[in-house]
């Protein structure tokens, strides 16, 4: 007979420390994003200083974003969902699942730049292969695209959310209020997350809105409000479910200019740009951890120095890569040969291609409408 070995109970450090337990959280999902958090914030500094070298050409950062992209983001599955950022998204990016290889090829404008090939000003950031759809310029318009995104997987029926961001200067444009609109009343699986941080390039945002927040819950369009990780759970939660669009609005920080091409001393008064850095989120979230127990200064030294080897290796390997070609130059940007044609070639005689799988007809898709899709 083997006897059995006493059952010892359990100590406190094993259930950890407790910090994200309210939301679904452990001691290892709080060291990750930490990790993500810093990871990015060493990538967007690495930005400005390859700039100021003159070795790429413009940045337009997310330091002080970091905390509400990650949290949020993180809600979102991989490789299933669709993400259709903005220019200040990085953290957002990363967390759905870009590299900092990938980011910094975009910064260094290369051949095989995923987000457009090295023909686009760095911070469009795009990559087919992890659903992110690539930014658009105009600001506000990502919307109307998240807002497509979401109808056609609602007709799909591919349990898919598409998630989007803007700051607060381009939520009121009138695409914004159209597209929720449509959302609203065709339920569709969208999560917008408005990153409000007091500034549209030197505008400050009591010149932009009426209203403290950017949208009033009681005059949102029976959207839901909200913010956090747990709201972020929430939201994609209940697109999922069928229950329809939310606006997340998160008050961030702009802790850079609005560019590298800007000079936000000339607007942004010395005491508030010291009262911003002294809420920076890389430190005040590395705080909490160290406070709970989850993190002490030997763990986030070799975190730290983890993420500039990450940086580091990044760098070097983007900058190697070979320049486009500019003979190719207009692949992607226009049609060639008849309408109808593909890659050039002669034109296809009607009704000769058969439609790809997973595609509808206009008439399903009225079918859908009609149902209350």
């Amino acid at each position: 007979m083997v006897a059995k070995a006493p059952v010892r109970a359990k100590k406190p450090a094993d259930r950890g420390s407790g910090l994200g337990a309210d939301v679904g959280l452990s001691d290892a999902d709080l060291l990750e994003m930490y990790r993500m958090m810093v990871i990015t914030r060493q990538l967007d500094e690495r930005m400005w200083v390859l700039n100021r070298a003159g070795k790429v050409p413009f940045v337009i950062s997310g330091q002080g974003h970091e905390g509400a992209q990650v949290a949020i983001t993180r809600n979102l599955r991989r490789g299933h969902d669709w993400f259709v950022p903005y220019y200040r998204s990085i953290a957002a990016v990363m967390t759905f699942g870009m590299t900092p290889r990938e980011i910094m090829l975009a910064q260094f404008a290369k051949a095989v730049d995923p987000s457009s090939g090295g023909r686009q000003m760095p911070g469009h950031y795009g990559a087919a292969h992890h659903n992110i759809l690539s930014t658009s310029s105009p600001v506000g318009t990502q919307i109307l695209h998240a807002v497509g995104i979401a109808l056609a997987a609602k007709i799909r029926g591919t349990d898919q959310v598409a998630m989007t961001s803007m700051g607060e200067g381009a939520s009121n444009q009138g695409d914004v209020h159209e597209g929720l609109n449509f959302a609203a009343i065709q339920k569709l699986p969208v999560v917008l997350m408005i990153e409000n941080n007091g500034y549209a390039i030197s505008v400050p945002a009591r010149l932009e809105v009426s209203i403290e927040n950017v949208y009033d819950p009681q005059k949102a369009m029976s959207i839901l409000d909200a913010a956090g990780y747990k709201a972020g759970k929430e939201a994609v939660d209940r697109a999922r479910s069928g229950g329809g669009p939310t606006i997340l609005e998160a008050k961030v920080l702009r802790l850079t200019a609005h560019s590298s091409d800007d000079q936000q001393t000339k607007y942004r008064p010395s005491e508030e740009l010291a009262e911003e850095k002294a809420r920076d989120p890389v430190p005040h979230f590395k705080a909490q951890l160290i406070d709970a127990g989850v993190l002490d200064e030997e763990k986030d030294g070799a975190l730290i120095a983890e993420a500039k080897q990450i940086i580091d290796d990044a760098t070097d390997w983007a900058e190697e890569q070979p320049d486009p070609d500019p003979g190719k130059a207009l692949e992607s940007v226009y049609a060639t040969g008849e309408p109808g044609a593909t890659g050039g070639s002669a034109p296809m005689a009607p009704g000769s291609v058969e439609p790809p799988a997973g595609s509808e007809s206009a008439e399903a898709i009225s079918a859908a409408f009609k149902e209350g899709a």
